[in-house]
């Protein structure tokens, strides 16, 4: 008998604290993007504004840096005029976060988010349509220089299954993080349970299954339970909880889980076996310093 394959991203890491980095899109709108904009828009027209951010998570301790490209694919970037700047946006946020990551030894994971687009029988898109429009944004992201590939905040396990397959058919030599959002009934809004996610998606060939976004700590918890129990030998789990739900402030919406709180909720998670961690929407560079600090070895 021999002995399993090692994973591929904790042989990338090499020693490294597995620290994900935290929120981007909310962050950039506080930092002047209009809400409903392009983010992706700002690779190409505000490089320095992203590099920026990226640098703020690296000298806060996230040791993976998240390139700037959840809707970089073609449907996404259609409803701004970007559908022929798949490659070139794409490229450019990972240049920007490789900049950054090779000042500090750390690394980039290039980001896919869902494409914008149903898959058959609910839409119209076909798995192969879907891998096509991963594949296109992969090309980008490679070129660019990323060291892993994340496919994150997905609801559909065919869609992301075919954004793994484009990970394969793209950058084979890559390691795959793949994770879902789970919501109150502690499923996607297709339904997928944690459970369901861990087994499918390591099957597909994700080296690290988990779940991101959603409600807050609470619920990432039970989650984080569910991945742990399911996951097959070999595989890691990667949890990034949002700071909670944005509550209503006046004019603005303000997320409720501080840095110590969400730091606390990560050292929890790495107790019961979490392998990486991260945060998500309302996160910012303090979140993820207290989470470096509170889950050191």
């Amino acid at each position: 008998m021999t002995d399993a394959r090692p994973n591929r991203f904790a042989t990338l890491l090499d020693g490294r604290p597995p620290v994900f980095d935290g929120g981007y899109g909310w962050l950039l709108q506080e930092r002047g993007l209009p809400a409903g904009d392009c983010a992706e828009g700002w690779n190409l027209d505000r490089p320095d504004e992203i590099g920026a951010l990226h640098e703020e998570y690296a000298a806060a301790g996230a040791t993976v840096l998240t390139t700037n490209t959840f809707g970089g694919t073609a449907p996404r970037l259609a409803m701004h005029g970007l559908e022929d700047r798949v490659e070139e946006a794409n490229r450019a946020g990972a240049q920007i976060a490789r900049r950054v990551a090779d000042a500090h030894g750390i690394l980039v994971a290039g980001d896919i988010g869902p494409s914008g687009e149903l898959l058959e029988p609910m839409g119209t898109l076909t798995p192969q349509g879907a891998q096509d429009l991963f594949e296109a944004q992969l090309r980008g992201l490679v070129a660019g220089g990323i060291d892993l590939v994340l496919i994150e905040t997905m609801s559909d396990l065919d869609e992301t299954c075919a954004a793994i397959r484009a990970a394969q058919t793209v950058a084979p030599e890559l390691p795959v993080v793949a994770t879902m959002s789970f919501d109150t009934n502690l499923r996607t809004m297709m339904g997928v349970t944690p459970a369901a996610a861990a087994t499918r998606l390591a099957a597909a060939g994700a080296d690290v299954v988990g779940a991101n976004c959603g409600r807050g700590p609470d619920e990432m918890s039970t989650i984080a339970d569910q991945l742990l129990a399911a996951r097959p030998e070999g595989v890691l789990v990667l949890t990034q909880s949002n700071a909670g739900l944005p509550e209503l402030e006046g004019a603005d919406f303000v997320y409720t889980v501080g840095p110590d709180e969400l730091a606390a909720h990560a050292a929890d998670l790495h107790g019961r076996g979490v392998d990486v961690v991260g945060a998500c929407c309302g996160s910012s560079p303090a979140h993820i310093a207290a989470i470096a600090k509170a889950t050191a070895a």
